[in-house]
């Protein structure tokens, strides 16, 4: 069942990897219906054709958007302004936005369209409806529009703060990348002990997908690491190693320090 936000239309502008993950989760979730959506991308993206076959409007004429009460902006922060100003004459009056860009407040896109807005970090995940993303508004409606939009292909996490929006885009919408890079060094450390490198990448990916697996169970995480970490056991030893030189804790801060301070500078 389609939820009330697409029966009222949804413009996605942008349809990069972020804007591509957004809508094949929409489509596999029925979230939006392929027929309430517009997509204005200047590239041909293999999920929006999918998306037109079965409806969707691939940059019609710009005075259609104003059948949209959703705007969705998924472009390059560096290029938002650019992409949204010469869209707003023709949005709904009543139109809400709903930015997925990192590090652009929502005061500065309400100074350019004039409309309420909601902020969203979502993860690329939201393609197979298993994401996690951070929301804030300060306005009932966008914040409504939001959540019906990601919480069908994500878990939604409600700030209470949009100053707490950079600190979210590190942790979650960079974090997989940072949680890939830690099991690449796994491998690589696997090789080093005499692994094969064939080997040693497979047993790593498989360690992360059983780490997810051991996540849906809804336990804590200290409860998930005393699962697996036995008292003087082989896992205990290695925990202990890298809580020793606080090596993992520096490298978990520095990454996330990085990440805002990058999302801050857009």
């Amino acid at each position: 069942m389609t939820s009330d936000v697409s029966r009222d239309g949804v413009v996605l502008v942008g349809c990069g990897r972020l804007g591509s993950a957004m809508l094949e989760g929409w489509r596999a979730t029925d979230a939006v219906a392929a027929r309430d959506l517009i997509i204005l991308s200047p590239s041909e993206k293999p999920v929006a054709e999918a998306a037109r076959a079965e409806g969707a409007r691939i940059n019609p004429p710009l005075d259609v958007l104003r059948e949209a009460r959703t705007v969705v902006l998924a472009v390059k922060p560096a290029k938002w302004r650019e992409a949204l100003t010469p869209l707003v004459e023709h949005l709904n009056p009543e139109a809400v936005l709903v930015s997925v860009m990192a590090g652009v407040g929502a005061e500065d896109i309400f100074a350019v369209a004039g409309r309420p807005v909601a902020r969203v970090m979502p993860t690329t995940a939201v393609a197979q409806a298993r994401g996690v993303a951070a929301i804030w508004s300060e306005d009932a409606r966008a914040l409504r529009a939001a959540r019906a939009l990601f919480e069908p292909v994500a878990d939604v996490a409600p700030l209470d703060d949009e100053t707490l929006m950079d600190a979210a885009t590190a942790v979650a919408g960079s974090a997989p990348a940072f949680i890939y890079a830690f099991v690449q060094a796994l491998a690589r450390a696997g090789e080093a002990q005499g692994l094969a490198p064939e080997a040693a990448a497979r047993l790593a990916r498989g360690a992360l997908r059983s780490a997810g697996a051991g996540l849906e169970t809804g336990e804590g995480l200290d409860a998930l690491i005393a699962r697996i970490a036995s008292p003087g056991g082989t896992t205990r030893a290695g925990l202990e190693a890298m809580a020793e030189g606080g090596d993992l804790d520096r490298a978990a801060e520095a990454a996330v320090r990085a990440a805002v301070d990058r999302a801050r500078s857009f």
